[in-house]
């Protein structure tokens, strides 16, 4: 299929970036997005012209790097998968389709198509780990009773691979539902109980700091979610805050 692209470019942070337009000929229905961005860069490259940025790693739907605006849409038009599981028979011969990074405040953009998405990492390391007696005392894994419904719920939320799409779907870029699935994974958890009202209270401090806005529960979060990270995980997380509040 030939399709043509118009692409985010922007040098730098301080660049202001404009809307580039691209050909591609020749694409076939099964290369993933990725691949079809390989294409193109190589067609750059023998021009003598700047490849795009952009970001990637393991290209199978676990790491999260691979996020771009597609037409609108967080990871593109199909559901439940990262912009490196999505395959170039979503389209069709002679679409144009646009390609922008996410849009939010607290991912300022690197290059082109690259953001830094390290607000998401400062608020993980103002809560997210427990506390674990190493000092022989330990209890076997086997022996802490849980419940298989609190289990499930748990490595649900722990499904989150951190890759900010609910941020730049929201209209308001909140990060509710990234923080609200790293909060549950824990509380969940009776491992998770000693940090609980410190890592709620924190994270959702950080969270705040980072300049994310408020969740107005419109749900776009959950619909883009490329792992369907649940709002019940926001609601969660707003009980849990709620309660450590209480606690002073």
């Amino acid at each position: 299929m030939n399709l043509t692209l118009k692409i985010w470019r922007q040098k730098s942070p301080e660049d202001k970036g404009k809307m580039v337009e691209y050909k591609v000929t020749d694409i076939s229905e099964h290369m993933s997005f990725l691949e079809m961005l390989d294409v193109l860069n190589e067609q750059l490259v023998e021009a003598n012209e700047e490849p795009v940025a952009f970001d990637h790693d393991c290209r199978e739907g676990i790491c999260g790097m691979c996020s771009l605006y597609i037409n609108g849409e967080a990871h593109g038009p199909d559901r439940g998968i990262t912009t490196c599981q999505l395959h170039m028979r979503m389209f069709n011969d002679g679409d144009t389709i646009y390609i922008e990074p996410w849009r939010a405040k607290a991912f300022p953009v690197i290059k082109d198509l690259i953001v830094d998405r390290t607000a998401l990492d400062r608020i993980q390391q103002a809560g997210g780990f427990i506390s674990v007696n190493t000092s022989g005392n330990t209890q076997d894994a086997d022996a802490i009773l849980i419940s298989k419904h609190a289990a499930d719920e748990a490595m649900d939320a722990a499904t989150c691979i951190g890759c900010g799409a609910c941020v730049a779907t929201c209209k308001n870029s909140s990060a509710m539902l990234f923080v609200g699935a790293k909060i549950s994974q824990y509380a969940l958890l009776p491992q998770g109980q000693i940090e609980a009202s410190d890592r709620v209270l924190n994270m959702v401090r950080q969270m705040d700091l980072e300049g994310f806005g408020n969740c107005t529960n419109t749900g776009a979060c959950e619909i883009e979610c490329p792992k369907g990270i649940s709002l019940v995980n926001i609601a969660r997380m707003n009980r849990e805050f709620l309660k450590a509040s209480l606690k002073g």
